[in-house]
């Protein structure tokens, strides 16, 4: 049975909060996190859901390898809605995804990538190249 064997551990998804969130976020935006909740929650029914770092944040949420919890290794992407004009996603480790399409942008040391969305058509507009990303960054999990 997947997630018995001690040598890989799952993770729960935590809908609830992430729904509790959202019923209280007040930012102009809300609508864009709303469509981009559901296209990354779509892509596979191994991403899970969770409030981190004070934001819906998806993660992998299938069996994998155990590793230090301070590489977050697990976590696919983290909103982020500090700025009115626009509503972020950060991949924490967004470096290993081969995007070829444009999407993910930056060039930090610590390996993450960024994408701004302004609008609903926006998430429309990238949704498959979001798709795209997230799922090469699934074939690179440890499982």
């Amino acid at each position: 049975m997947v997630g018995m064997n001690p040598l890989f551990e799952t993770k729960a998804s935590e809908s609830a909060k992430v729904d509790a969130f959202m019923a209280k976020v007040d930012h102009p935006l809300k609508d864009v996190l709303i469509e981009l909740r559901k296209v990354i929650l779509a892509v596979d029914p191994e991403i899970g859901e969770e409030i981190k770092w004070n934001h819906p944040t998806f993660f992998f949420a299938g069996p994998m390898a155990p590793s230090n919890p301070k590489e977050y290794r697990r976590y696919i992407v983290v909103s982020n809605l500090f700025r009115k004009e626009f509503v972020r996603l950060v991949f924490p480790s967004g470096a290993k995804i081969n995007d070829t399409s444009g999407l993910l942008e930056g060039d930090f040391p610590d390996g993450r990538k960024t994408v701004v969305f302004t609008s609903v058509a926006d998430v429309e507009a990238k949704s498959g190249a979001l798709r795209a990303a997230i799922r090469t960054w699934l074939s690179l999990v440890e499982r």
